[in-house]
């Protein structure tokens, strides 16, 4: 064992260090190799810009995977979620870690949950996802884009900007503010992002069955199955990370359960499939091809449009 720390690449933010802390940490309760957290700013990081202005696809990701690349760093931690769905040259995902809860958490002012709030309400979220299906669960409110890291977002409601936020409750678990959650919406209301809850850890392909193949101690074969399916469909719809989908798999009793959803960004139209199918054999390949047959059915019903209109928008 090399005397010198593996160096993982993270992004500065509180959230994400927090969640690659948590990946050295289990890496070296599991394999013995020490790991040290290197700081790398990304594009998203800093810009002012909305989601939808970015394009959504890697703007977390890219400073990241540079650093890979020059090998300034060994491998890297990303929210699943953030990562592109086509492969990237040269890298390969080692390990997708034990899912967090993927759900979405409103975080309003007085306490109140998503169906108290007043009509006419503002609500803050980043998300084009997100807001098309609360507005689908209700029209009445508003939405307005909002940016900046978890405690940023919820110091907006404090200052009187919006009454209300929509963030992942895994991520505010991360920095340790689940007791601002005033409201959970279950996938049956709300479908998260394709990936959510799920961290990747990232290195050049070359090393991931040579001297970092270690990292697979900490790959989560039910969580891998179930973010592959995830991931197929946002994949097959050719959509970004802020298009208007929301995916959701999970393995029971030996079977791959997955619902998507794709919404128009006002709430007024939507294609919604679920599918299932068993996990014997090669999961990998079973769940990437539920994913494929179920974005096709949802296509043959006009989601491809919708994601298309909404790219436009």
């Amino acid at each position: 064992m090399s005397d010198r720390p593996a160096r993982l690449g993270t992004r500065r933010s509180p959230m994400a260090t927090s969640q690659s802390q948590a990946v050295a940490d289990a890496i070296t309760d599991r394999t013995g190799t020490r790991v040290e957290l290197e700081l790398i700013t990304s594009y998203g990081d800093v810009t002012q810009a909305h989601l939808t202005q970015l394009g959504g696809t890697g703007v977390f990701v890219n400073s990241l995977r540079e650093q890979l690349l020059s090998g300034g760093i060994d491998f890297a931690v990303h929210s699943l979620k953030d990562l592109p769905t086509a492969p990237a040259d040269g890298l390969a995902i080692a390990a997708i870690t034990d899912r967090d809860d993927p759900r979405d958490a409103l975080c309003a002012r007085d306490g109140r949950k998503f169906s108290d709030l007043p009509p006419g309400a503002v609500v803050g979220t980043g998300s084009p996802r997100r807001v098309a299906q609360l507005a689908a669960l209700r029209p009445d409110l508003t939405y307005v884009p909002i940016r900046g890291n978890a405690g940023t977002r919820l110091g907006r409601i404090a200052e009187g900007e919006v009454d209300a936020v929509v963030l992942a409750y895994a991520g505010l678990a991360r920095v340790g503010r689940l007791d601002d959650v005033t409201d959970v919406f279950e996938p049956e209301q709300m479908l998260p992002a394709p990936g959510q809850g799920a961290l990747a850890v990232e290195c050049l392909a070359s090393r991931a069955d040579g001297d970092l193949a270690y990292l697979a101690a900490v790959d989560h074969a039910a969580t891998r199955a179930a973010v592959t399916a995830e991931r197929t469909v946002l994949a097959e719809l050719e959509a970004g990370c802020a298009a208007p989908v929301g995916a959701y798999a999970e393995v029971h009793d030996g079977r791959l359960r997955l619902r998507a959803a794709v919404v128009a960004p006002d709430g007024s139209e939507a294609v919604r499939r679920e599918r299932s199918v068993g996990t014997g054999g090669d999961a990998a390949a079973a769940a990437s091809s539920l994913g494929r047959e179920l974005a096709r059915e949802m296509i043959g019903e006009g989601a491809d449009r919708i994601v298309a209109d909404a790219a436009e928008e």
